[in-house]
């Protein structure tokens, strides 16, 4: 995946916005309290963002496109394709449970999330379906991911992995080893191992 390039002030900014966001939610965010935290003023915010929505569109972007990159395992010799698609979605399903931003906006403000999972594809989705794609042709030259409509099946894995992402904690038991996220991961690697086998 090719990294979605900001130039040293936007990441300024974007880093600026996430530590208000982790300190105090969204909704309690101001484009004020992120000039502060960057050290721009308010007026070169508005600029490039009209609002804070706009804001930590960008931010989402950034950081989700960094924990997919930081998911995609390197190529290997003798690993085949699939294997390497399988372990990059499933790291990244766990990468985003723990990261720090998406925790915090699942705790305090979900309804940030729900048009990306209800009316639109954002940015960092439309970034995912392009590795996921170009990793599926790859598949498909060395035979190890099963003949399809290479769009229609990232898209396919997209909706799984989503759907791990955002629920997994409501069908969890962490008391009971069988119901665990580690047991539900091994459970999704399975899912996209049959999903994808030839």
């Amino acid at each position: 995946m090719t990294p979605i390039r900001h130039n040293h002030s936007d990441d300024a900014v974007l880093d600026a916005v996430r530590d208000c966001v982790l300190a105090v939610g969204v909704r309690r965010t101001t484009l004020t309290d992120v000039a502060r935290r960057a050290g721009v003023s308010r007026m070169t915010l508005y600029r490039r963002w009209p609002d804070v929505r706009t804001l930590v569109g960008d931010l989402m972007t950034r950081e989700w496109a960094g924990v997919a990159t930081r998911a995609r395992p390197e190529r290997r010799p003798g690993v085949d394709t699939r294997r390497l698609i399988v372990d990059g979605l499933v790291a990244g399903v766990d990468g985003f449970r723990a990261h720090p931003l998406f925790r915090k906006i699942v705790d305090v403000d979900p309804e940030l999330l729900l048009p990306y999972v209800l009316d639109r594809r954002g940015a960092s989705q439309d970034a995912l379906l392009g590795l996921l794609a170009e990793d599926l042709r790859e598949g498909h030259a060395d035979g190890s991911v099963r003949a399809g409509h290479v769009e229609r099946q990232a898209r396919s894995l997209l909706l799984i992995v989503q759907s791990f992402t955002l629920s997994l904690r409501t069908m969890t038991e962490e008391d009971d080893a069988e119901l665990s996220a580690t047991a539900f991961l091994t459970e999704l690697r399975t899912i996209l191992e049959r999903t994808l086998t030839p």
